[in-house]
């Protein structure tokens, strides 16, 4: 599963230099846990398709600048973004990848095509908390038309996007030629 993601990190080097006769300053305090780690996508229900893992993990940027993806066919994984998108300035969507089969059969996403408006999709969050959401639709999509900024862009409401691979699958390529996207919203 391939997704383009125009995401530009932009920050400059910290500057490491002092003055020689400075005292050392005191050990600062550790910093309390980014709001997005407290929120952070830990486990995903869905009980509609019976798909149940306690083991989500952390995506960023591919080197290619795509989404990364799960090394694993069976584990979902969560878009942390690249660097800046989990400021508190910057609210976005959850957007959990996974992928749709693999050599050896259906993989964690292959039913996301069953699921219907309505069903509903639970998160559980690194603080404890769960998220409930309900699907309002879903698109498949060609990978070279892919709607990045409506899937990744900021929004006012708690989303959640669910992300696969769909369509034909080109053997040259040994990837599918689109995506399939569920959208949903908090209930």
């Amino acid at each position: 599963m391939c997704l383009l993601v125009l995401l530009v990190g932009c920050a400059g080097p910290v500057p490491t230099t002092t003055a020689a006769s400075a005292p050392a300053p005191a050990p600062a305090p550790a910093p309390a846990p980014a709001a997005a780690d407290r929120i952070a996508p830990v486990s995903v229900r869905v009980p509609a398709i019976d798909l149940a893992r306690d083991d989500v993990q952390r995506l960023g940027l591919a080197a290619d600048g795509s989404a990364e993806v799960p090394a694993d066919y069976g584990r979902v994984g969560w878009f942390a973004g690249g660097p800046g998108r989990e400021s508190a300035q910057r609210r976005g969507p959850t957007v959990l990848l996974g992928h749709v089969d693999s050599r050896s059969g259906p993989a964690v996403f292959y039913r996301l095509r069953d699921l219907r408006p309505g069903d509903v999709v639970e998160v559980g969050r690194a603080d404890g908390s769960l998220a409930r959401y309900a699907v309002t639709r879903s698109e498949q999509v060609a990978k070279d038309r892919f709607p990045t900024f409506a899937v990744f862009g900021a929004t006012r409401d708690d989303v959640l996007r669910l992300v696969t691979c769909a369509g034909a699958f080109d053997r040259g390529a040994r990837s599918y030629t689109d995506n399939l996207v569920v959208h949903t919203v908090r209930i």
